[in-house]
């Protein structure tokens, strides 16, 4: 029989109701076997007492919903963005308060690149600059030869120079997405799915060579590690066989303290070949990697000015955003996923892409009911309480991006939906009152990979300017935990192993400082991360 380890702690928090809070947990084959006090974990017999985490607080390994494998490996670029990054070694990367800035940027790094290779950077966010648009005559002041390709924070907009819209043909190509002013001519700002791809298909994607080696997944890793993250998402990728390979041997590794769960691009192949595709993937899962999930685009960002919005849209009138996916084409698409008995996460920021994707889904359920399906609606950032009430009825989950209260609340206010609608932006009170599966996120890269920071987004609903954005929407403490462990878990259908510290559950562990309930709302954020237990193994951060 393998040995037993009991960890003893200052406290633990379960999220189990039956036994909220423990000094001891026993573990035996990466699993939990025993939680409570001395008398619960000895009544197994002799074991191994581990007492690293004495003056310590123990809480359910920390689960990211929404995260992107890419943030381990989009560092291997220039980062532009306007907030201060640290990158997985830890250096600071200080923000872009410009646009000149952001091309000083791009200089520095274009410098130290070999012959005409492309330069790409991310994190790129002009909402913080005005009115004042990017064009590809900025870029081609970083390089009026070399393709120039400057994604914006959001993932769903570009900027290009020059030579990247004559190499794509996008400078003269009728395709959506492809920003022109009143002379027709494209400016060089690209937004969705159809024009960026164009640009990848010209001078190849970064993302698809990076994550075919195993040094971008082990960062992500450790920023996982370090952000006390035992489970986390890659939840939109096309799963190339060289990318797939990578994941299924570097997450096997012993000393990767990260399970991980892709979602496949449903709108790269057919349904039917997505559906072969996940079948052949899933014979390849292990303990540390799941396949089976499904990730579909409907519209874009709301401060990319490419979210879908309901009546009256756009403050200025601004033209409103960009389908990825067509409605009438989502409920196919959604339906031939759901009958084959997937689950489908569905980006929806704008609440016109909420309200497409509800309908689509009440349709796929009208066709072939299923119960217990947990379609989610991943960031769902402009739901109402309509919304929500028809998300109940029919059994769909939310994750919603509580991180934008703090990075965009004001740019939203002002410039994008208005101050009215912007109270209510990332509704995770309502989503609770209503009765909706809530989990929230942080997009990584988009914002910072730290769920401790997400939870505090949703509890004190606070914009960089001070102000409270929508107190009507904070949440407690509490409940804020729960969305980011088990609320999480049950997302990805993953309740039954992760999420809680209970018996048979696998023992992973998020290791804290300071105890959550014992701080200050306004301090949830700043509580130090020890590192993670996964599987009954300690890794400090």
């Amino acid at each position: 029989m393998s040995e037993i380890t009991v960890f003893r702690a200052r406290r633990i928090l379960t999220m189990d109701p039956a036994c909220p809070a423990a000094t001891h947990v026993a573990v035996r084959d990466g699993r939990v076997l025993a939680v409570g006090g001395e008398v619960e974990t000895s009544a197994w017999g002799p074991a191994h007492a581990d007492d690293r985490f004495h003056g310590l607080v123990l809480m359910p390994g920390l689960v990211e919903g929404h995260s992107h494998a890419w943030e381990g490996g989009v560092w291997s670029f220039a980062y532009a963005g306007f907030f201060a990054r640290h990158d997985p070694e830890g250096r600071e990367w200080p923000g872009c308060d410009s646009i000149a800035a952001m091309v000083a940027r791009l200089r520095e790094a274009e410098r130290g690149l070999p012959g005409n290779d492309p330069l790409f950077a991310w994190g790129f966010d002009p909402i913080y600059f005005g009115e004042r648009r990017v064009t590809a005559a900025d870029l081609d002041g970083v390089s009026a030869t070399r393709p120039v390709v400057l994604l914006h924070s959001n993932g769903h907009v570009m900027n290009v120079n020059t030579p990247v819209l004559e190499r794509s043909g996008l400078a003269t190509a009728n395709i959506e997405g492809v920003i022109r002013d009143a002379r027709g001519q494209a400016t060089g700002e690209l937004r969705e799915m159809a024009a960026k791809y164009a640009v990848y298909r010209a001078i190849g994607n970064p993302q698809h060579g990076l994550m075919a080696g195993p040094g971008p997944l082990r960062r992500f890793a450790a920023l996982a590690n370090r952000a006390g993250v035992t489970t986390a998402t890659d939840l939109f990728t096309d799963l190339p066989d060289p990318v797939v390979a990578n994941y299924v041997e570097t997450l096997r590794a012993p000393e990767v303290p990260l399970r991980l769960l892709p979602a496949l691009n449903a709108q790269a192949q057919s349904a039917a070949d997505g559906i072969a595709k996940i079948g052949r993937l899933r014979a390849l899962n292990h303990d540390k990697l799941r396949f089976g999930l499904v990730k579909l685009m409907t519209d874009g960002s709301i401060q990319g000015l490419s979210g879908r919005l309901k009546w009256p849209g756009y403050m200025g009138g601004k033209p409103n955003g960009i389908w990825n996916i067509e409605p009438a084409a989502l409920r196919e698409i959604l339906h031939a996923y759901h009958a084959a008995g997937l689950q489908c996460h569905i980006h929806t920021n704008g609440d016109e892409a909420s309200e497409v994707a509800i309908d689509a889904i009440e349709a796929a359920l009208t066709r072939t009911p299923r119960p217990d399906h947990r379609h989610t609606l991943q960031h769902c950032q402009m739901a109402d309480a309509a919304q929500f009430r028809r998300m109940k009825a029919l059994g769909i989950c939310a994750n919603l991006f509580a991180n934008h209260i703090w990075y965009w609340g004001e740019q939203h206010a002002a410039m994008t939906m208005g101050p009215d609608k912007a109270r209510r932006i990332d509704a995770c009170a309502t989503a609770l009152r209503e009765g909706v599966p809530l989990a929230m996120h942080s997009d990584a890269p988009v914002t910072p990979l730290a769920p401790l920071f997400t939870a505090w987004c949703a509890v004190n609903r606070l914009t960089p300017a001070g102000r409270v954005l929508g107190p009507e929407e904070r949440i407690p403490v509490a409940a804020a935990l729960r969305a980011i462990t088990l609320g999480a878990a049950y997302t990805l259908r993953l309740d039954g192993e992760i999420g809680s510290i209970e018996v048979g559950k696998r023992a992973d562990f998020c290791v804290l400082g300071e105890d959550p309930d014992g701080v200050r709302p306004e301090a949830l954020k700043d509580i130090p991360v020890w590192g993670t237990v996964v599987g009954g193994v300690p890794f400090p951060a």
